[in-house]
C-alpha cells in the first residue's frame, strides 16, 4: 500500500513539472479578431490565426496584408518570419509609401509589370498608371495592396481561414470589368500558410493576383537574406530588359546565375557580371516553372541553416517572381527590425509579367462566365 503511494504521489509530482515546463500545454488553436485602425474613414480589423502547433499568422483587412508569421526553428522556438509592422501607421507613412515594398500585401488586379501601361484586349486600347518609370506595377496607384477588404473568419477543427473579398469596379485603375475577388488564407496544423485566389468578372480582363510577402527565415537574427538557400525548380526564365519587362525571350537558366536547379546561396552569385542581375539590382525575375499542368506542385524551396527553418512553396501558377529586397534601403524599421537591402526574398507565385502585351506567354485574360482560381502553399519545417 505504501509503495502504491508513493508511485502515485511520483506521477503527480513529475506530472505538475511537465505541466509548469509547458510540455503538458497545447497552444490554444483559433482566430481572433482586433482592431487595427482606420483608413479613409473605414475600420481596419486585424486576425490572429494560431494552429495546435503554436505557429501564428497575422493578417490585416488593409490590403489582406499578412503582417506576421510566428514559425518555430530547429529547437522549437518560435520567430516571426515575414517583414512587416505591428502598427497600421507603418504601412500608411511617407517612407513606406515613397519605398513602395508591398509588405505581405495582396497584389492585384495585375501582379508584377504591364510595359508602358498598355494593352489592348478585344480591339480596344486600355490605359494604366504608369507607376514604375514607364510602365504599370503591381496594380497601379491604388491597387489591391491599398484598399480594406471585407473579411469573414472560417474556424475550423484542423485549421483556420480567413476569406477576404474585394470588388474592383469597371475602369478601377483602367482594367474594364467589374472583379469580385476572393482570397482565403489558411493556417494548417502542419505549419502551412495556404492561400487560394479566386476571381470572376461581368467584362473580359487581365487577372494575375498575388501576395508580396518578403521572408527572411532568420526570424531577423541575419540582417539579409545571403546565405539563404535557394532551390527554384525551372529550367527558363523570362529574359527582361532595362525596364525589367520580358522581351519575350525564355533563355535557359544552365551555366548562368539564374540556375537555383540545386541549392545555391543567394549571396553567393548575385553580384555577378551578368546582364541580367544587372538591370534588377539583383534577382528580380520571374522563373518558368516547370509545372506546365497548372496541378499544385513544388516550385521553390528556402533553407536557413542557422534556425533550421525550411520554407517549401507549391503552387498552380506557371510561373514565380524571385526578388530579393534590392530596393529595401533601411529607411524603414518594423517590429523593431531595421529593413536593408536584402533585408528579405519574394517568392510571388503568378503568371508572366506583361502577358497581355505578350501572345506567346500563358494568358492572363479572365472572361465572364470564367472563374479564375489558383493555389499556392507555403509550407515549413525544420532539419
Amino acid at each position: 500500500m505504501q509503495k502504491n503511494t508513493f508511485v502515485i504521489a511520483c506521477f503527480f509530482f513529475m506530472s505538475a513539472i511537465w505541466v509548469s515546463c509547458g510540455g503538458g500545454k497545447q497552444p490554444k488553436a483559433g482566430i481572433e479578431k482586433s482592431d487595427f485602425g482606420q483608413f479613409n474613414g473605414q475600420p481596419v480589423e486585424l486576425y490572429t490565426l494560431t494552429n495546435h502547433q503554436g505557429a501564428v499568422l497575422k493578417v490585416t483587412t488593409y490590403g489582406g496584408t499578412v503582417t506576421e508569421l510566428q514559425i518555430p526553428d530547429k529547437n522549437g522556438n518560435l520567430g516571426d518570419v515575414v517583414l512587416g509592422f505591428d502598427r497600421l501607421d507603418g504601412y500608411l507613412s511617407p517612407e513606406y509609401e515613397s519605398n513602395n515594398p508591398n509588405f505581405g500585401a495582396i497584389i492585384g488586379r495585375y501582379g508584377n509589370r504591364i510595359a508602358k501601361g498598355k494593352f489592348t484586349l478585344d480591339g480596344v486600347e486600355y490605359t494604366l498608371a504608369t507607376n514604375n518609370g514607364e510602365n504599370h506595377l503591381h496594380g497601379g496607384n491604388i491597387g489591391f495592396n491599398r484598399v480594406v477588404w471585407a473579411a469573414k473568419a472560417l474556424p475550423g477543427k484542423e485549421e483556420n481561414s480567413l476569406e477576404l473579398t474585394y470588388t474592383a469596379k469597371d475602369m478601377e485603375e483602367g482594367y474594364p470589368g467589374n472583379l469580385k475577388a476572393t482570397v482565403i488564407y489558411t493556417l494548417t496544423d502542419n505549419n502551412e500558410l495556404k492561400i487560394d485566389y479566386s476571381a470572376t468578372t461581368d467584362k473580359a480582363t487581365p487577372c494575375n493576383l498575388t501576395n508580396h510577402s518578403y521572408f527572411n527565415l532568420s526570424a531577423g537574427a541575419q540582417p539579409t537574406i545571403a546565405d539563404h538557400l535557394v532551390t527554384i525548380l525551372a529550367d527558363r526564365y523570362t529574359e527582361v530588359d532595362g525596364g525589367l519587362i520580358p522581351t519575350g525571350n525564355l533563355p535557359e537558366v544552365a551555366g548562368t546565375p539564374m540556375d537555383f536547379t540545386a541549392p545555391h546561396k543567394i549571396g553567393e552569385r548575385i553580384d555577378a557580371d551578368f546582364e541580367q542581375l544587372k538591370l534588377g539590382g539583383g534577382y528580380d525575375h520571374n522563373w518558368v516553372l516547370r509545372n506546365e499542368k497548372g496541378d499544385l506542385a513544388l516550385a521553390a524551396t528556402v533553407y536557413d541553416q542557422q534556425s533550421g527553418r525550411c520554407m517549401e512553396v507549391f503552387t498552380t501558377e506557371p510561373g514565380i517572381q524571385f526578388y530579393t529586397g534590392n530596393f529595401l534601403d533601411g529607411t524603414l524599421t518594423g517590429k523593431g527590425v531595421t529593413y536593408g537591402k536584402r533585408a528579405g526574398l519574394c517568392l510571388e507565385t503568378q503568371h508572366f509579367p506583361d502577358s497581355p502585351n505578350q501572345p506567346s506567354f500563358p494568358t492572363t485574360i479572365l472572361k465572364p462566365g470564367e472563374t479564375y482560381h489558383t493555389q499556392t502553399v507555403y509550407q515549413f519545417s525544420v532539419k
